[in-house]
């Protein structure tokens, strides 16, 4: 949280603090490789972890009983729930300054600037640039499903790591030039 400066936040200053709060995040908790990060957010004091199945959502944060409680949907794959326990954890750690930071602009909603921002969040914690071009540079690993499997991530997050790294072309959308 101290990285945050507390005014509204372009999105590429919000994905540049999300970068480096990620960064800092496994740094302070001792993790060095991928899939650790997940055990170490629930060793996180007053951060608990519960998997709910089925539930109607990919999860929730919410502060309760003096704790932070992060409910995942328990029947979505490791990898979607890894992606959710991080998007999660971002909204936690913005959670006192978030109508601060993420006023709408440009006709987008303060809800999907602050989702995307939390989205980029759990990317750089779960598949930190270092260790993405680790495996993809210097250990040639060039599988996207091999890759996605090393840092328990969905093949399409994966994808568009490598892609955000300019490791690979983006993926193509449906309707665009």
């Amino acid at each position: 949280r101290d990285l945050m400066p507390l005014r509204p936040l372009s999105v590429i200053d919000a994905i540049r603090i999300a970068d480096i709060q990620a960064t800092r995040l496994l740094a302070f908790l001792g993790v060095t490789e991928a899939p650790d990060a997940e055990s170490a957010i629930a060793g996180i004091p007053r951060v608990h972890i519960e998997r709910l199945t089925p539930a109607p959502f990919s999860g929730a944060a919410q502060w309760s009983k003096g704790r932070w409680l992060i409910v995942i949907n328990g029947s979505e794959p490791s990898g979607c729930q890894r992606m959710s326990i991080g998007h999660e954890l971002k909204h936690i750690i913005d959670a006192p300054f978030s109508d601060i930071l993420c006023p709408p602009l440009h006709g987008q909603s303060t809800y999907d600037r602050r989702e995307q921002i939390c989205d980029y969040f759990a990317v750089a914690l779960l598949m930190p640039s270092e260790w993405v071009r680790k495996v993809y540079v210097d250990e040639g690993v060039r599988d996207l499903r091999r890759i996605a499997q090393r840092f328990d991530v969905p093949a399409r997050a994966m994808q568009f790591r490598l892609a955000g790294l300019g490791l690979v072309d983006p993926p193509v959308h449906c309707g665009s030039t």
